[in-house]
């Protein structure tokens, strides 16, 4: 086993683990750290622990202090100096005519380096711009280009649950989300519906997948023929994921009657529970076929035009998460 403690550099980014050494540190403190950027001032986000040796990479930086006073005024005026490398750099993008959008500026802790996050549709020559900027900050300069999830999380902003956006207060890193999760969750395939602010796929799609999945296996499908406490049998009308109810369609002389039912009084063939293991397999083979021109088992047959529209905007959304990868903010 080996003691560690988890220090994280920006609001909700990736968690670090570093040899705490001898220091009494606890969660929220703040601690200098060194990095491969160079020393770091981070926050503590899990007080001291031990974990198994192969859980951490080695070998395992120790933490150089906990911060002083100084230290903190330090980090502080650094948050100052960013918002005038912002309105700079800004300056320079204008005067280059690039076209970029420029989202964040970020000094490390000793100064060493100023990072500047930007957005672009394609890629950038921006050699004549790190020049200039060289010659204003007098220090390395490094533009680093990032996707729109990773922009969300840097500004922040409110879901339409009228909560502060996952990414920006507590998400770390972006998990992969897909059409199937809302598909199983039996929500609205219309794109404007489960996109986030960031125009991806919402990333709490993910949060409740297992549990969907499940609640699902226990249910019938629509069209299933049940048996129900009386023996009477029936077609599966709808069914209700959360509260575990099956409505059942029944014959009853020339006229159709619809009972409830809760889905553990019903008999039926169980479903089996997806492999997830074999999923990703068979999302490999459906991703190859449609790359050579077939069409992706979202689009379903008997669907009307603008359900079509929408299932391929869905589906473009999905490829631009695959295109943009994993978050850009907290490469080293």
């Amino acid at each position: 086993m080996v003691k560690i403690v988890g220090v994280r550099f920006r609001n909700a980014g990736k968690v670090y683990y570093f040899d705490p050494k001898n220091y009494d540190i606890k969660q929220g403190d703040h601690v200098i750290v060194e990095t491969v950027r160079g020393v770091e001032y981070g926050t503590v986000v899990g007080g001291i622990h031990d974990v198994e040796d192969k859980s951490v990479v080695q070998p395992l930086k120790s933490v150089i202090r906990t911060a002083t006073p100084d230290d903190d005024a330090r980090a502080q005026r650094n948050r100052e100096k960013e918002k005038d490398a912002l309105k700079i750099c800004q300056e320079k993008i204008a005067k280059h005519g690039l076209d970029m959008k420029l989202i964040d500026a970020e000094y490390t802790f000793d100064n060493n380096k100023v990072l500047f996050y930007f957005t672009a549709d394609g890629r950038i020559d921006f050699r004549e711009l790190v020049k200039d900027l060289a010659a204003v900050f007098r220090t390395r300069i490094e533009l680093r280009q990032i996707g729109v999830r990773d922009e969300t999380k840097i500004l922040g902003g409110i879901g339409i649950c009228g909560r502060v956006l996952c990414c920006n207060s507590y998400l770390s890193e972006f998990a992969p989300v897909s059409i199937k999760m809302a598909k199983e969750q039996n929500l609205s395939l219309n794109p404007t519906k489960i996109s986030g602010a960031c125009g991806r796929l919402m990333c709490c799609l993910k949060n409740e997948e297992d549990t969907y999945e499940y609640l699902n296996s226990r249910l019938p499908g629509i069209g299933d023929i049940v048996t129900t406490p009386d023996g009477q049998k029936g077609e599966v009308s709808s069914v209700n994921v959360l509260r575990q109810r099956v409505k059942v369609l029944f014959d009853v002389e020339d006229e159709k009657e619809i009972q409830e039912f809760d889905v553990k009084d019903l008999k039926f063939k169980p479903r089996k529970r997806k492999d997830k293991s074999k999923g990703k397999e068979k999302d490999k083979e459906k991703d190859k076929k449609k790359n050579k021109g077939g069409k992706n088992d979202t689009l379903q047959e008997g669907a009307s035009d603008e359900e079509m529209k929408e299932l391929e905007e869905l589906e473009e959304l999905e490829e631009l998460d695959k295109k943009e990868g994993k978050s850009k903010l907290d490469e080293d």
